[in-house]
């Protein structure tokens, strides 16, 4: 199993971002990541500076939101919907997109993921994958 460091995880998205705007060919994930960094102009600043991106913490008693690891979620989700998995993941997420802008289907997707991934850590417990595509398919019946 592939276990980045958060160096190596907050190099990925910066490399990516930089080949993009360099207009370089992205290979493999690098073409997901860019992607998904194209639709956060918030942070296109930070990601084109690595050395300084990669030191920097956020902490969420101020307020701050990780975006490395907010766009560390959204790759995640990517890869989630393109194998089904959890089952199930794929339908929920097409049903969202059926009533909303596809990144702001990911952003509900996100949003169920955070939480049950807190869940399972202040359980002490492994992530409820069911649980998780059956938050994301309350959403998906109420909006």
């Amino acid at each position: 199993m592939f276990n980045p460091s958060r160096e190596q995880v907050r190099r990925f998205f910066c490399d990516a971002w930089k080949k993009h705007i360099d207009r370089l060919p992205l290979v493999g994930a690098e073409v997901t990541a860019a992607d998904i960094a194209a639709r956060h102009p918030e942070y296109h600043v930070l990601l084109a500076d690595a050395d300084s991106a990669v030191n920097r913490d956020w902490v969420p008693e101020g307020g701050e939101m990780n975006p490395f690891l907010h766009l560390s979620l959204h790759l995640a989700i990517h890869e989630q919907v393109s194998i089904d998995q959890p089952p199930g993941i794929r339908l929920a997420f097409e049903q969202l997109r059926a009533r909303m802008d596809p990144h702001d289907a990911e952003h509900v997707l996100l949003e169920c993921l955070g939480e049950t991934i807190w869940q399972a850590q202040r359980n002490g417990q492994a992530m409820d994958a069911m649980a998780y595509v059956d938050a994301v398919r309350r959403k998906a019946s109420l909006i």
